[in-house]
């Protein structure tokens, strides 16, 4: 009897063992939505060709708005909460700024800046989203501004933000939160991830699709 009893231990504990095992696996092998992954496809990454000029009317981003240009040296992960709050930014501020050409408000072809009472253009979105997204605890690098031409291939800028996984674009034409390469976009430029107060060529998507 003391042998059955023994061996009925055994196989109870033999079983436990393999229920915590198969448990820690799955709990292990669960991850955020769009969390930071090195499986990451290549394609669902912006590229970076080499070092770019400023976009004209930046010159002085980094000096006016310093957290524009910050490093934190921080990496966050973009699951279903910040996916969220992305999407809360970017239609708040689709929806409370007023579209006006800088040509109209401040007399210039390009000058980038917080919107302004009166709006702002394409950069003033981004740069508002940007400041607000820093504001909930995204880190700023992660965080990117890029300039590009949009299927009308007129210039324009939108808030590229790096999840690890893909790289996702805030736009001022439209709440709808997409990958970079489904936007139809040709990306021109963009801030360095590296060091935000740099800049980084592109040329991907759009006219420089193989398709």
């Amino acid at each position: 009897m003391l042998l059955f009893k023994n061996l009925r231990n055994y196989w109870a504990t033999i079983r436990l063992g393999m229920i915590l095992l198969a448990m820690t696996l799955a709990i292990g092998t669960k991850s955020p939505a769009l969390a930071i992954d090195a499986r990451a496809q290549v394609s669902a990454i912006i590229p970076i060709k080499g070092a770019a000029t400023t976009p004209d009317g930046a010159s002085r981003l980094c000096v006016t708005y310093a957290w524009a240009c910050a490093k934190s040296g921080r990496i966050l992960q973009v699951g279903e909460a910040e996916m969220g709050v992305l999407r809360a930014v970017n239609s708040r501020a689709n929806r409370i700024i007023r579209s006006i050409t800088d040509l109209q408000q401040y007399q210039m072809a390009e000058r980038w800046a917080l919107p302004s009472k009166m709006g702002g253009d394409c950069e003033d979105y981004a740069l508002a989203k940007k400041r607000d997204l820093i504001r909930t605890g995204f880190p700023a690098e992660q965080l990117l501004i890029a300039t590009l031409l949009d299927r009308k291939r007129q210039s324009h800028a939108v808030l590229v933000v790096k999840t690890g996984v893909q790289d996702l674009v805030l736009d001022n034409l439209t709440d709808q939160i997409l990958p970079w390469q489904k936007t139809g976009y040709t990306f021109l430029r963009m801030q360095d991830p590296r060091n935000p107060g740099r800049w980084v060529s592109v040329m991907a998507g759009g006219i420089f699709s193989k398709n």
